[in-house]
């Protein structure tokens, strides 16, 4: 399972942060996960356990923030959602687009106690 390394390196990621800031403890992990990360947010969350097992983040809440896929037409100049299969310009329907967003995994937020 892909996600289960995805998870064990956001776990060492996590655990280095934590040491940083003398924390004991991580309470939640905010992620923000585009369309097109390359990861299912369900399979990540059920793998999560396993890879925080025994560290600072074992009884961590894993929050997944969804980010909508948006593109630049490079026509019109408008920036709009798009769908995954579809990264055309919302406004004008082009298809001389750029990716702006929905290709994240990004480590948003932490909580930790100290």
């Amino acid at each position: 399972m892909h996600e289960l390394s995805v998870c064990q390196a956001l776990v060492n990621q996590v655990v280095e942060i934590a040491q940083q800031n003398s924390a004991h403890t991580v309470q939640v992990i905010t992620l923000h996960i585009g369309p097109l990360a390359g990861v299912e947010p369900a399979l990540l969350v059920s793998a999560f356990p396993l890879a925080a097992a025994g560290t600072v983040a074992a009884s961590a809440q894993l929050v997944i923030e969804p980010q909508p896929l948006r593109v630049h037409c490079q026509t019109c100049g408008a920036d709009s959602e798009a769908t995954p299969n579809r990264l055309l310009c919302g406004i004008c329907g082009d298809y001389h687009t750029q990716l702006i967003s929905g290709d994240e995994l990004l480590l948003a937020n932490l909580e930790l106690i100290t």
